[in-house]
Protein backbone atom coordinates (compact mmCIF):
# COMPACT_ATOMS: atom_id res chain seq x y z
CA UNK A 1 0.00 0.00 0.00
CA UNK A 2 2.89 1.91 1.02
CA UNK A 3 4.55 2.03 -2.35
CA UNK A 4 1.94 2.06 -4.07
CA UNK A 5 0.77 5.24 -2.46
CA UNK A 6 4.18 6.44 -2.86
CA UNK A 7 3.91 6.33 -7.01
CA UNK A 8 0.86 7.70 -6.71
CA UNK A 9 2.41 11.05 -4.96
CA UNK A 10 5.50 10.95 -7.58
CA UNK A 11 3.03 10.87 -10.69
CA UNK A 12 0.76 13.76 -9.02
CA UNK A 13 3.85 15.98 -8.41
CA UNK A 14 5.44 14.89 -12.16
CA UNK A 15 1.86 16.20 -13.17
CA UNK A 16 2.15 19.04 -11.27
CA UNK A 17 5.54 20.29 -12.82
CA UNK A 18 4.28 19.68 -16.46
CA UNK A 19 1.19 21.24 -17.14
CA UNK A 20 2.15 24.76 -16.09
CA UNK A 21 4.66 24.68 -19.13
CA UNK A 22 2.27 22.38 -21.07
CA UNK A 23 -0.68 25.14 -21.04
CA UNK A 24 2.24 27.68 -21.38
CA UNK A 25 3.14 25.93 -24.96
CA UNK A 26 -0.60 25.21 -25.85
CA UNK A 27 -1.02 29.20 -25.85
CA UNK A 28 1.88 29.98 -27.47
CA UNK A 29 0.80 27.41 -30.30
CA UNK A 30 -2.85 29.03 -30.43
CA UNK A 31 -0.89 32.54 -31.27
CA UNK A 32 1.14 30.92 -34.11
CA UNK A 33 -1.56 31.40 -37.11
CA UNK A 34 -2.81 33.83 -38.91
CA UNK A 35 -6.10 35.16 -37.15
CA UNK A 36 -3.34 36.40 -34.32
CA UNK A 37 -1.61 37.73 -37.10
CA UNK A 38 -4.60 39.73 -38.15
CA UNK A 39 -5.57 40.70 -34.80
CA UNK A 40 -2.20 41.87 -33.67
CA UNK A 41 -1.87 44.66 -36.05
CA UNK A 42 -5.72 45.37 -35.34
CA UNK A 43 -4.94 46.32 -31.80
CA UNK A 44 -5.56 50.13 -30.36
CA UNK A 45 -2.30 51.86 -30.55
CA UNK A 46 -0.53 49.40 -32.55
CA UNK A 47 2.77 51.49 -34.16
CA UNK A 48 2.54 52.58 -37.62
CA UNK A 49 5.84 51.78 -39.64
CA UNK A 50 7.78 54.53 -40.10
CA UNK A 51 9.33 53.51 -43.26
CA UNK A 52 6.00 53.49 -44.92
CA UNK A 53 4.56 50.04 -44.81
CA UNK A 54 1.12 49.83 -44.54
CA UNK A 55 -0.64 47.34 -42.26
CA UNK A 56 -1.86 45.72 -44.57
CA UNK A 57 1.36 44.84 -46.41
CA UNK A 58 3.00 44.03 -42.91
CA UNK A 59 0.19 41.38 -42.28
CA UNK A 60 0.99 39.89 -45.74
CA UNK A 61 4.30 39.49 -45.01
CA UNK A 62 4.27 38.39 -41.21
CA UNK A 63 2.04 35.71 -42.66
CA UNK A 64 4.69 34.63 -44.78
CA UNK A 65 7.11 34.58 -41.68
CA UNK A 66 4.73 32.16 -40.14
CA UNK A 67 4.31 30.06 -43.27
CA UNK A 68 8.38 29.73 -42.81
CA UNK A 69 8.10 29.02 -39.16
CA UNK A 70 5.16 25.94 -39.75
CA UNK A 71 6.58 24.45 -42.74
CA UNK A 72 9.42 22.01 -44.02
CA UNK A 73 11.25 24.38 -46.24
CA UNK A 74 14.27 25.70 -45.57
CA UNK A 75 15.74 29.21 -45.46
CA UNK A 76 15.82 29.29 -48.78
CA UNK A 77 11.83 29.98 -48.59
CA UNK A 78 12.71 33.47 -47.21
CA UNK A 79 15.13 34.37 -49.27
CA UNK A 80 13.22 34.29 -52.19
CA UNK A 81 10.43 36.14 -50.35
CA UNK A 82 10.45 40.08 -52.05
CA UNK A 83 8.93 43.21 -51.81
CA UNK A 84 6.74 44.77 -54.44
CA UNK A 85 9.59 46.38 -56.07
CA UNK A 86 12.08 43.67 -56.28
CA UNK A 87 13.75 44.44 -53.08
CA UNK A 88 14.56 41.39 -50.93
CA UNK A 89 12.32 41.21 -47.72
CA UNK A 90 15.47 39.76 -45.55
CA UNK A 91 19.36 40.81 -45.55
CA UNK A 92 21.59 38.19 -44.73
CA UNK A 93 21.55 39.23 -40.85
CA UNK A 94 17.56 38.54 -40.56
CA UNK A 95 17.75 35.22 -42.49
CA UNK A 96 20.09 34.07 -39.92
CA UNK A 97 17.85 35.10 -36.79
CA UNK A 98 14.36 33.35 -38.93
CA UNK A 99 16.72 30.38 -39.28
CA UNK A 100 17.34 30.09 -35.35
CA UNK A 101 14.25 31.00 -34.37
CA UNK A 102 12.25 28.37 -36.31
CA UNK A 103 15.10 25.73 -34.71
CA UNK A 104 13.57 26.66 -31.39
CA UNK A 105 10.10 26.67 -32.71
CA UNK A 106 10.15 23.30 -34.30
CA UNK A 107 11.69 22.16 -30.58
CA UNK A 108 8.90 23.99 -28.77
CA UNK A 109 6.04 22.45 -30.88
CA UNK A 110 7.87 18.49 -30.41
CA UNK A 111 7.99 18.88 -26.77
CA UNK A 112 4.33 20.81 -27.09
CA UNK A 113 3.01 17.94 -29.20
CA UNK A 114 5.13 15.01 -26.55
CA UNK A 115 3.40 16.32 -23.72
CA UNK A 116 0.15 16.48 -24.86
CA UNK A 117 0.10 13.26 -25.83
CA UNK A 118 1.65 12.08 -22.44
CA UNK A 119 -1.13 14.22 -20.81
CA UNK A 120 -4.11 12.36 -22.74
CA UNK A 121 -2.68 9.11 -22.55
CA UNK A 122 -2.74 9.36 -19.12
CA UNK A 123 -6.09 11.37 -18.23
CA UNK A 124 -7.52 8.04 -20.89
CA UNK A 125 -5.90 5.16 -19.42
CA UNK A 126 -5.91 6.46 -15.82
CA UNK A 127 -9.45 5.68 -14.91
CA UNK A 128 -9.04 1.95 -16.12
CA UNK A 129 -5.82 1.66 -14.65
CA UNK A 130 -7.02 2.50 -11.32
CA UNK A 131 -4.65 5.84 -10.95
CA UNK A 132 -7.02 8.45 -11.56
CA UNK A 133 -6.76 10.32 -8.39
CA UNK A 134 -3.02 10.77 -8.65
CA UNK A 135 -3.55 12.35 -11.93
CA UNK A 136 -7.14 14.26 -10.98
CA UNK A 137 -4.41 15.96 -7.71
CA UNK A 138 -1.67 16.31 -10.46
CA UNK A 139 -3.79 18.19 -12.52
CA UNK A 140 -5.53 20.40 -9.85
CA UNK A 141 -1.90 21.22 -8.48
CA UNK A 142 -0.63 21.84 -11.77
CA UNK A 143 -3.63 24.56 -12.35
CA UNK A 144 -2.57 26.09 -9.04
CA UNK A 145 1.27 26.27 -10.15
CA UNK A 146 0.04 27.47 -13.48
CA UNK A 147 -1.95 30.55 -11.64
CA UNK A 148 0.71 31.48 -9.50
CA UNK A 149 3.47 31.53 -12.10
CA UNK A 150 1.46 33.64 -14.32
CA UNK A 151 0.73 36.17 -12.22
CA UNK A 152 4.02 36.96 -11.27
CA UNK A 153 5.22 36.76 -14.37
CA UNK A 154 2.76 39.02 -15.56
CA UNK A 155 3.28 41.32 -12.97
CA UNK A 156 7.21 41.20 -14.37
CA UNK A 157 5.94 42.06 -17.96
CA UNK A 158 4.33 44.94 -16.38
CA UNK A 159 7.38 46.26 -14.71
CA UNK A 160 10.62 45.05 -17.04
CA UNK A 161 9.40 44.21 -20.25
CA UNK A 162 12.07 45.18 -22.01
CA UNK A 163 14.76 43.63 -19.62
CA UNK A 164 12.48 40.37 -20.00
CA UNK A 165 12.76 40.31 -23.76
CA UNK A 166 16.15 40.94 -23.75
CA UNK A 167 16.66 37.90 -20.88
CA UNK A 168 14.60 35.85 -23.05
CA UNK A 169 16.81 36.41 -26.45
CA UNK A 170 20.18 35.77 -24.35
CA UNK A 171 19.18 32.44 -23.42
CA UNK A 172 17.46 30.88 -26.33
CA UNK A 173 19.70 33.04 -28.70
CA UNK A 174 23.72 33.33 -29.32
CA UNK A 175 25.21 36.34 -28.94
CA UNK A 176 23.52 39.32 -30.62
CA UNK A 177 22.15 37.99 -33.96
CA UNK A 178 18.69 38.91 -32.67
CA UNK A 179 19.87 42.24 -32.52
CA UNK A 180 18.66 45.04 -36.11
CA UNK A 181 18.06 48.41 -37.42
CA UNK A 182 15.40 49.72 -36.99
CA UNK A 183 14.98 50.11 -40.72
CA UNK A 184 15.18 46.09 -41.17
CA UNK A 185 12.36 44.21 -42.18
CA UNK A 186 11.81 42.13 -39.05
CA UNK A 187 12.08 45.24 -36.56
CA UNK A 188 9.32 46.93 -39.11
CA UNK A 189 6.75 43.99 -39.18
CA UNK A 190 7.61 42.73 -35.58
CA UNK A 191 8.02 46.24 -33.14
CA UNK A 192 8.61 45.81 -29.76
CA UNK A 193 4.71 46.08 -29.22
CA UNK A 194 4.28 43.21 -31.06
CA UNK A 195 5.93 41.00 -28.78
CA UNK A 196 4.87 42.74 -25.38
CA UNK A 197 1.37 41.90 -26.68
CA UNK A 198 2.43 38.23 -27.47
CA UNK A 199 3.74 37.73 -23.95
CA UNK A 200 0.68 39.28 -22.23
CA UNK A 201 -1.91 37.43 -24.32
CA UNK A 202 0.47 34.38 -23.77
CA UNK A 203 -0.01 34.73 -20.24
CA UNK A 204 -3.85 35.45 -19.83
CA UNK A 205 -4.58 32.32 -22.12
CA UNK A 206 -2.25 30.33 -19.85
CA UNK A 207 -3.66 31.70 -16.55
CA UNK A 208 -7.22 31.29 -17.80
CA UNK A 209 -5.92 27.23 -18.95
CA UNK A 210 -4.67 27.32 -15.29
CA UNK A 211 -7.75 28.09 -13.49
CA UNK A 212 -10.00 26.45 -15.84
CA UNK A 213 -7.74 23.25 -15.02
CA UNK A 214 -8.11 24.30 -11.01
CA UNK A 215 -11.77 23.98 -11.14
CA UNK A 216 -12.27 21.53 -13.41
CA UNK A 217 -10.34 18.49 -11.45
CA UNK A 218 -11.48 19.62 -7.34
CA UNK A 219 -12.08 17.14 -5.07
CA UNK A 220 -15.87 16.98 -5.07
CA UNK A 221 -17.18 17.39 -1.66
CA UNK A 222 -19.23 14.30 -0.25
CA UNK A 223 -22.62 14.84 0.73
Amino acid sequence: MKQTNRRGAVLSWAIALVVPLLLLLTSMRLLMTPVYVDLAYSLPGFPEDPYGMTFAERRQYAKVELEYLLNDEDISFLREQTFTDGTPLHNERELGHMEDVKELGKTMLNVWMLLLALMVGLAVAAPRLGFWEAVRRGLNRGGQLAVGLIVVALIFIALCFNWLFTAFHAIFFEGNTWLFQFSDSLIRMFPLRFFQDVFIIIGALTLLGGVGLWALTREKKKA
